[in-house]
């Protein structure tokens, strides 16, 4: 079966679904249609062919496309999936209700908003308009200047979204984790009242508002429950173990009454809880669904059967799952390969040298990724790529929309939108000569009381150094008066901007023209200009960065793995497995732990063909001293005979460092019991030689790695890693 293509019987408006194009799971996902169901969706086992196959075996059993929800995480993969159902089926597919939690949130709210006392042409801010907010509020709260500590707009930002994506009462998360500003906390809970009224006031929503007011709706108005219930009468939710506890619990409501609802989710992916997602949800959605039925895909269609016995050993010490093994029909014997670099400089110099390899059999570069942890542990790779020649380009770039040209522009547009959104008159004020944020605010305030502000702006008094700045801005709102059209508006716009935008940017504008030529082709793709304000803000487009300027020059990918979710290459290296940086050395134990379990896990199962593992065995601390340390504590639970390791010239390493198979504890092996007996060592004994296992009180079971040298002992800890321990201060012993 190939998992990404589709066939339909029929001609285009009498297309049956074809159900002989699923595995047994997926046909038994797909075709359940009453009461809740939970997919655990291993990784490439086709949850989104089986979402598809739904939305479009739905229609054809007679739902109304209009009853249909299906919620996802970004707007482009829902858009895709219903493309797709179309595809597959028709274009009734193309009624179906499809978007991003706050894109579902954000229509719904512009129609039901009222209950709440909100507008339908309320403005969405995004990150930088909070925090400007916020500092305009710290300021006349007094709560700024130099005799004070108190938090910047940033972290204040940070911590009044926390409350929310984690839902946790404000002081308490304050406590959690910022305790160094608890002093703080009476006037932070006083600035975050004062934000509420302020974007109550200005009919303003910030990101996080439209999930708290939509589970409002939901929760506090019973006839707009009723409304908004009645309309989907089918849910389903993409990528469930993402969902934080406003999700979860709007999904709960919409649900309440028929419980429909399909989630789609793997607990083995669940890595964002730094955005406040909720490993737990996925856990414990049978009991908030009693009645759910549990289907499991574990067939995948990306990975070869060698890589997915590693991803599976990775995954089978996690505290909690859903227990699933993945398997596949797809050919190959190629293990993958574990290397232990001197340092950080030969790992890259061997990721590099493997990439050339690589390009050798004939891989183009953009089906070859490196992915780590955090974005500064490739920094010694990008030397190396950049010295070889090698073209990439590294993932989490800025998004279009952050730059301050872009916001300049949307600022304008955002006001043709709602004409009372103070933060944009603001912004396009102070573009003006002899402009201050004083003056900016009278005129603000003067507008703000008549019913167009922007035809009333000519009627302002104003100085005479500033008055042509005032007329020009007052003619481009007079211009665009009654147009509606997004490409039309845009023109005005830019013909009254770039004079200011060449001053503004003199030193790089021909750079940042490139931007601005990228949105108006953007803009020039939407039917209304509210559409467009909406979607910039809520799934803005991303700019990536590279390594060079150029054209369409072919470029490998360097990636975070947080970044990388959702990707698949044909070969895949995982960098930086080093003890203390993966997992990171503050996770600590508990859920922190198994979350970067399970990151190692995402990283892993995007490889198709090659996967290659590597750590440096000295790396540098962050106060700059060298320091030697083992493989990641997930490496070394990993199984015998799972993969190879190669020495620094890439050739196999026949080094001894695991036991086989079975001399490995089984699944569910408490490693703080030992299951076998100890015995105490005669250190003049030749006992210690590679291969014998050990047990030590601190680190564990383990097995020498090399025969004893001297007074010394190397051993691989199954949880600990690589430790060469001084065996008269050591208490080690053998294990029967």
């Amino acid at each position: 079966m190939n998992n990404d293509t589709f066939t339909t019987t029929g001609d285009s408006m009498t297309a049956t679904v074809n159900l002989d194009e699923l595995n047994k799971p997926q046909r038994k996902a797909v075709t359940t249609m009453d009461g809740s169901l939970l997919v655990i969706a291993g990784a490439g086992s086709g949850k989104t062919r089986t979402l598809v196959y739904r939305v479009a075996y739905l229609l054809e059993q007679g739902v109304s496309p209009e009853k249909i929800l299906l919620l996802t995480f970004t707007r482009k993969s829902s858009q895709e999936m219903l493309w797709r159902a179309g595809q597959l089926l028709n274009e009734t597919c193309r009624r179906v209700a499809g978007g991003t939690f706050h894109g579902i949130a954000n229509m719904l709210l512009r129609r039901y908003g009222h209950y709440l006392g909100f507008g339908s042409s309320f403005t969405i801010l995004d990150r930088s308009d909070a925090e400007g907010i916020m500092n305009l509020l710290k300021g006349s709260l007094g709560l700024s200047g130099k005799d004070r500590q108190f938090p910047t707009k940033r972290v204040l930002v940070n911590i009044l979204s926390g409350t929310v994506n984690k839902s946790i009462d404000l002081d308490d998360l304050i406590y959690q984790s910022y305790p160094h500003l608890a002093e703080h906390i009476d006037d932070i809970i006083n600035l975050d009242k004062h934000y509420k009224e302020f974007k109550f006031n200005n009919g303003v929503m910030d990101y996080d508002d439209l999930l708290v007011n939509w589970k409002r709706l939901l929760d506090e108005v019973p006839d707009a429950r009723a409304e908004i219930a009645a309309r989907y009468s089918h849910i389903m939710v993409d990528e469930y173990q993402d969902t934080n506890l406003i999700q979860a619990d709007i999904v709960r409501l919409l649900a309440h009454e028929h419980e429909n609802v399909m989630v789609v989710g793997d607990d083995s992916q669940s890595i964002y809880s730094f955005r406040g997602a909720d490993f737990y949800n996925i856990m414990r959605f049978p009991k908030v669904f009693p009645d759910t039925r549990i289907i499991k895909l574990e067939e995948n269609y990306r990975s070869s059967q060698p890589i997915l016995s590693l991803t599976n050993d990775i995954i089978r010490n996690a505290s909690e799952k859903y227990t699933k093994t993945l398997f596949t029909n797809i050919e190959g014997d190629r293990k993958p390969y574990l290397f232990a670099g001197r340092d950080e400089r030969e790992e890259a110099l061997f990721v590099t040298k493997k990439i050339a390899e690589l390009r050798s059999k004939g891989l183009e570069l953009n089906t070859i990724a490196v992915l780590f942890r955090s974005g500064f542990h490739s920094y010694k790779l990008e030397m190396e790529l950049n010295s070889s020649g090698v073209e990439f380009e590294k993932r989490g770039g800025m998004k279009l929309m952050e730059s301050a040209h872009n916001k300049d522009l949307i600022a304008f547009l955002r006001l043709r939108v709602n004409p009372f959104d103070t933060l944009s008159w603001n912004r396009v004020l102070l573009h003006l000569d002899k402009v201050g944020p004083k003056t900016a605010r009278k005129i603000t305030d003067f507008i703000a009381e008549a019913e167009n502000p922007g035809l009333a702006l000519s009627e302002y008094p104003c100085g005479k150094t500033w008055e042509a700045g005032i007329t020009r801005l007052a003619r481009l709102f007079k211009d665009m008066d009654g147009e509606t059209k997004p490409g039309v508006l845009y023109e005005h716009v830019w013909n009254y901007y770039q004079p200011l935008f060449e001053k503004i940017y003199r030193d790089d504008f021909p750079k940042r023209q490139k931007e601005l030529d990228e949105m108006q082709t953007i803009v020039a793709g939407y039917d209304d200009l509210q559409s467009f304000v909406d979607e910039v803000i809520l799934d803005p487009p991303e700019v990536i960065a590279r390594d060079r300027s150029g054209g369409d020059t072919e470029r490998m990918i360097l990636s975070t793995i947080h970044s990388s979710k959702g990707l698949e290459w044909d070969a895949v290296f995982v960098m930086g497995l080093a003890d203390g940086r993966f997992p990171s050395s503050s996770a600590g134990l508990g859920e922190q732990w198994e979350e970067e379990r399970r990151l190692l896990y995402v990283a892993a199962t995007r490889a198709k063909k090659y996967l290659y593992l590597s750590y440096p065995r000295v790396i540098m601390t962050m106060d700059r001293q060298f320091k030697r340390v083992g493989m990641s504590p997930f490496l070394s639970e990993l199984r015998a005979g799972l993969f190879e390791r190669l020495d620094s010239d890439g050739k196999r390493d026949t080094t001894p460092s695991f036991l086989t198979a079975q001399d490995f504890p089984t699944e569910g092996t408490d490693f703080t019991k030992h299951t076998r007996k100890a015995q105490k060592i005669n250190l003049e004994s030749d006992e210690l030689q590679a291969g014998v296992s050990v047990t030590h009180p601190f680190f564990g079971e383990g097995v020498v790695v090399s025969d004893q040298q001297g007074r010394s002992l190397t051993v691989q800890f199954y949880r600990h890693g690589l430790k060469t321990l001084h065996l008269d201060y050591a208490k080690i012993s053998i294990l029967q």
